[in-house]
């Protein structure tokens, strides 16, 4: 379950129906799916997509997205600090960046024109789709890093960052994941 936070605001948001609406008026897709499957770090890409293919089909055709694959970040993925690094620096993409979380979690910011800037944990069943042209970052956390997640695509190139270079992300490094409580 998502947690929304404004931390300039000392707002957080839990209720999926708020963080929808707070998200869906700024123009980015937020939705809930069920995930009852569970899979071990050993599940095969293919196992992953087939787990969810009733929901992610017709998603991809209504949609016009060509391609998925699963991001899988643990513990033990290799290079680890130099993904995080770039994940982590102001970025915008020439089409939608499209995120199902099967597992885990990561913190998406936002830095949109004319609001403060907030972030969305997303989790298990959580659904995100950044719309081309968003600046944006992602987090997968500092220590023990666990993110899963089908990433849908009309074509792979338009995921590659374009980075802002502008520094904002520096402004927030010391900000915690959000807990629930």
């Amino acid at each position: 379950m998502a947690i929304l936070s404004i931390p300039n605001q000392q707002v957080q948001l839990t209720d999926p129906k708020e963080i929808r609406t707070f998200m869906n008026q700024r123009g980015i897709f937020f939705d809930q799916w069920s995930c009852a499957v569970h899979f071990d770090d050993t599940a095969s890409t293919e196992e992953i997509l087939a787990a969810y293919a009733a929901d992610l089909d017709p998603f991809m055709k209504n949609g016009g997205y060509e391609t998925a694959d699963v991001i899988s970040i643990n513990s033990l993925t290799e290079n680890y600090e130099a993904i995080r690094t770039k994940f982590l620096a102001e970025h915008t993409h020439s089409e939608d960046e499209i995120r199902f979380f099967v597992d885990g979690q990561g913190l998406f910011w936002f830095h949109l024109e004319n609001e403060d800037v907030f972030n969305l944990l997303c989790e298990r069943g959580d659904l995100i789709s950044v719309p081309a042209g968003t600046k944006h970052w992602f987090d997968a956390g500092e220590t023990n890093p666990f993110v899963k997640a089908i990433r849908i695509f009309i074509d792979m190139s338009g995921w590659v960052p374009h980075y802002t270079e502008s520094g904002k992300e520096n402004e927030f490094l010391a900000f915690n994941f959000p807990t629930r409580g």
